[in-house]
């Protein structure tokens, strides 16, 4: 059999059963009774697999590929093409077309196809289907029936070929299949950059090669504007920006044309486009600013949210005396004493209707949302004890943007907490953009880690809220941004006319803890003299690149030595790849929590990854439905190959806090090692001890908000290792400012505002006959005053 390994072949057979399918990119594995090959393979039956479109049971197929000898799983056909076999004899072709397949074609019509049109039927009836036309019995609903059956089973195959002699694999040619159906290969030769807006996996590079392979010059409109698409969109995802500068589009187009192609795109043919674009509604224009579509009217959105939530009474009807009371009986019965910040924020959170509260670690955040939650209901009479409410509504809504921060809002209220997502009826898969989602029903509505939601979210979370719900956001506003585009928390915090409190006593310590000094000391842009000097709950190590994994790997060991587990330590780098990145760190932590030094340890290789029982992992995906989201950690606690599974496929059990979910192999890439992860992934979560690596190689990464973010995720122990230069280095670098429109179109419905509120000026000025320009901005006066009897043709 050796000779046969690597070397193409073909094999014809029926499929049996599928083990496996991964619905996102359509790779199998088959069972296949085999009818014939040429491989001199004298078995029944082979498995086979690759990426497939829609096969079925029962039915042949000619298989071309290669046959491997797998590890683990024996002699395997990866195929590289199929398609399904035609019947070819009379009865074969009849039988084929009146199969339950072909709904309302039975023998008869199926007898009458082949009288008329012979046994090369279905190819002639694909070529011409004006074909059946001809055939008696066959109404129009047959026809269509007919056609399109065959056109999903033998048409697809057409396609893909032609795909696959385009240059894609078989991987995308099914999911370019699965969008355009019988369009594909139309839509390609007319517009391959269609593909950019539509196909994951797809960017401009490729749809560029695509086009010039079908004849599309380097000038054309259709590749100027799909780069320009492309750069607009691209840059937001890059830099976190809501918008680009027109110079810097055309810069960066231009360079992405003529990278793409050795040919020169002149300057004023990428503006025409831009103007084509903006004039389509395909982008957005304010100026010199030019915005990807869903961004633009985001921003619009969340600044008319604000304006309709500032628009309601400057203070809800609390009566001051009654406030003062409730904080005294609240403090007496939790026998605890707010200091002067904390009485300020909980008083100014109730009297409004839109609050901000901000301030860094160990400011009293939670002890302040502990506060507002209890005199919310003591002033308005509500009951926190949640066994009063059966299947009633609770009025009090607590929500964070990762499963980890909302279960963290519910450990220290006690109150029923999820995730923005959740809240709002959103998977976080959605396919298409929404622009919608359920209203919100209760009274107080408290958002925790609002600096982590992007312009997006934000959007439909503020649309969401009914005019009568009182909403506070909490956050810290020199943590990271959003991973998406905006600095939504920051922006808001620039409007002066929102209620807003910053927490800045430091009121957790922690018997001379000094992680919180640090933090702030590094909020305010230095360095402590003490830095290099070992604390009693932080420490620090001298390394270079190449040493950091020996470092990490002897103070973990040490560590666990001392009873640490895996759930007490989080590595935390701000990059995946190279000696002192993520990927090489996981691999290494495993081995240290979780090691298979005898072989015996139920294990699943999966791409470059091996997961085992007892593995720390990160979902990396919302699903609400399961009560999971991205960012929660979990436990393989099962692992079930596909042999004993119920569904003939390998399952990985993962436990996230008592909440066991079942992961098929199909569903992997929604989970990752997580001994060591990345700060931005870190974000909203906690860890008895963190191990934070920063060296000069992490150059373009190294900036204070993200070494600030680091350090706030350690409660008890600090473990920094690496240059000195890289921490100097990530102090003294701010960024740059992510570029937003939100401030100024807060602004502008503020204007708006402060006009309705002058109206009493204006209609003193009616009343004296004196004619304003406010007054014709304001509606009072019409602006054709004294000219109602004139048209236009009275001035030629």
């Amino acid at each position: 059999m050796e000779e046969l390994l690597h070397e193409p072949h073909y094999i014809d057979g029926t499929i049996e059963a599928v083990y496996f399918e991964n619905v996102a990119n359509f790779y199998k594995v088959m069972r296949v009774k085999v009818l014939d090959n040429n491989l001199d393979y004298d078995e029944d039956e082979i498995v086979v697999t690759g990426s497939f479109g829609q096969t079925s049971i029962g039915e042949d197929y000619h298989f071309v590929g290669t046959l491997v000898d797998h590890a683990k799983f024996g002699l395997q056909f990866q195929v590289q093409m199929y398609s399904q076999l035609k019947p070819n004899s009379e009865n074969g072709v009849i039988a084929y077309l009146s199969s339950e397949k072909f709904s309302g074609i039975g023998k008869k019509i199926a007898q009458n196809i082949v009288k008329e049109l012979g046994t090369n039927a279905i190819e002639r009836i694909l070529e011409d289907p004006s074909l059946l036309e001809n055939v008696t019995g066959m109404t129009q609903k047959r026809q269509d029936v007919l056609l399109e059956t065959l056109r999903l089973n033998y048409g697809m195959e057409k396609i893909i070929i032609g795909l696959n002699d385009l240059g894609f694999g078989s991987q995308l040619s099914f999911a370019i299949y699965q969008k355009y159906k019988n369009q594909t290969l139309e839509i390609i030769q007319n517009n391959p950059y269609q593909l950019v807006e539509d196909i994951d996996g797809i960017g401009f590079g490729k749809a560029d090669l695509l086009a010039e392979q079908v004849g599309i010059s380097a000038d054309s409109p259709a590749r100027i504007q799909a780069a320009i698409l492309h750069t607009v969109l691209q840059q937001s995802l890059d830099n976190g920006d809501t918008y680009i500068e027109a110079d810097d589009l055309l810069t960066l187009t231009q360079a992405l044309l003529e990278s793409a192609r050795p040919v020169e795109i002149r300057m004023d043919a990428i503006a025409n486009e831009i103007l084509a674009l903006v004039e389509d509604e395909r982008i957005q224009q304010d100026g010199l600013k030019l915005a990807e579509n869903s961004l633009h009217f985001a921003e619009i959105g969340i600044a008319s949210s604000i304006e309709r939530l500032l628009s309601r009474k400057k203070e809800i009807d609390y009566k001051k005396t009654d406030i003062e009371k409730g904080i005294k009986k609240i403090q007496k019965l939790h026998a605890i004493s707010y200091g002067n910040s904390q009485k300020t924020a909980i008083e100014q959170a109730m009297q409004s209707p839109f609050f901000i509260l901000t301030g860094g670690p160990g400011t009293g955040k939670t002890t302040v949302i502990n506060g507002i939650v209890q005199l919310f209901a003591e002033l308005n009479d509500i009951s926190l004890d949640l066994s009063d409410y059966h299947n009633a509504l609770f009025p009090i809504m607590l929500a964070a943007p990762t499963g980890r921060a909302s279960k963290r809002m519910n450990e220290t209220t006690g109150l029923p907490a999820g995730t923005i997502h959740r809240l709002l009826g959103l998977t976080g898969r959605e396919s298409e953009p929404v622009d919608e989602t359920r209203e919100l029903e209760g009274g107080l509505l408290i958002v925790d880690e609002f600096s982590m939601v992007d312009t997006w979210l934000a959007n439909l979370l503020l649309k969401a809220i009914p005019t009568n719900m009182q909403v506070i956001f909490v956050g810290d506003k020199d943590q990271l941004p959003s991973v998406g585009p905006g600095q939504v928390l920051h922006d808001l915090l620039q409007i002066k006319e929102i209620p807003k409190v910053e927490l800045t006593d430091i009121y957790r310590q922690g018997d001379g803890s000094s992680i919180i000094p640090l933090a702030h000391e590094i909020k305010n842009g230095y360095l402590p003299n003490d830095f290099l000097q070992n604390q009693k709950d932080r420490s620090y190590f001298s390394a270079h690149p190449m040493q950091i994994e020996g470092y990490i790997r002897n103070i973990v060991q040490k560590a666990k030595a001392k009873g640490f587990t895996a759930q007490d330590i989080q590595v935390l780098a701000p990059m995946y790849k190279g000696p002192a990145g993520i990927n090489a760190l996981n691999k290494m932590l495993q081995n240290i929590f979780n090691p298979n030094d005898t072989g015996k340890r139920k294990e699943m290789p999966f791409n470059d990854i091996v997961y085992r029982i007892g593995d720390k992992v990160l979902n990396l995906v919302n699903e609400p439905e399961l009560n999971v989201f991205n960012g929660d950690f979990g436990i393989i606690t099962g692992i079930i190959p596909a042999k004993l599974s119920e569904d003939k496929t390998d399952e990985l059990i993962i436990d996230f806090d008592g909440n066991e979910i079942s992961y098929a192999r199909k569903e992997w890439n929604k989970i990752t090692l997580s001994y060591a992860t990345s700060i931005h992934k870190a974000q909203g979560s906690e860890f008895k001890m963190v191990i934070l690596p920063f060296v000069m190689s992490y150059r373009r990464m190294l900036q204070r908000n993200l070494l600030y973010t680091a350090i706030t995720r350690s409660k008890e122990l600090l473990i920094l290792l690496g240059e000195v230069e890289a921490f100097q280095t990530a102090v003294t670098s701010t960024g740059s400012a992510r570029k937003t429109s939100l401030q100024e179109r807060i602004a502008a419905f503020e204007h708006l505002h402060k006009l309705d509120e002058e109206l009493p000026e204006l209609v003193v000025e009616l009343k004296n006959h004196i004619l304003s320009e406010k007054l014709i901005a304001s509606a009072q006066i019409d602006a054709r005053i004294g000219m109602e009897d004139l048209t236009p043709y009275d001035f030629n």
